[in-house]
């Protein structure tokens, strides 16, 4: 991942003015790009911390929200067949996988944090964080993908490839 030079070189000012705009709502402006970006350096940095912390703790050991087995459980019984591994575009963007995922996400509206909002989400679970590898997702889809991921140990390969060699 890259370096942090976008937040820093904001300043502790410039931070703060931009985690306030960040938590204003939406109507709040209309297609600022200078909000655009402050959304897709939030992302970057989700998913940096993410990346680290599958790097360097065993994933299955990991619990990403209170409610994690409601929406593994949800997850799995809407996607039985998704193959969280190997995602593809389609299998979030696509029109028919749209219809499948309002529903589930919508669902943990009021629940979930920040469940619609924009996070970077792996396609390849066993590659970084790339330009090729990345996509935008809603934040419940990367919990859902991410805590399946975590369960059915797809993630174990990024925290060995990290482990020491003796």
């Amino acid at each position: 991942m890259a370096s942090q030079d976008g937040l820093a070189a904001l300043g502790v000012e410039g931070a703060s003015a931009a985690a306030h705009a960040l938590s204003l709502p939406a109507e709040a402006y209309g297609n600022d790009p200078r909000l655009e970006v402050m959304w897709a350096m939030k992302a970057y940095n989700h998913a940096e911390v993410y990346f680290n912390l599958i790097s360097s703790v065993d994933p299955k050991f990991l619990k990403l929200t209170k409610l994690d087995d409601r929406i593994y459980s949800s997850f799995r019984e809407t996607f039985k067949d998704l193959d969280v591994r190997q995602l593809k575009e389609e299998d979030l963007k696509s029109d028919q996988a749209k219809e499948r995922w309002r529903p589930f996400c919508n669902q943990f509206e009021g629940l979930v944090e920040d469940f619609n909002y924009g996070t970077l989400l792996r396609l390849d679970c066993q590659k970084g964080y790339s330009e090729e590898n990345s996509i935008f997702s809603t934040r419940v889809q990367f919990f859902a993908i991410e805590i399946a991921r975590n369960r059915e140990g797809c993630n174990e390969a990024v925290y060995r490839s990290k482990e020491p060699r003796s």
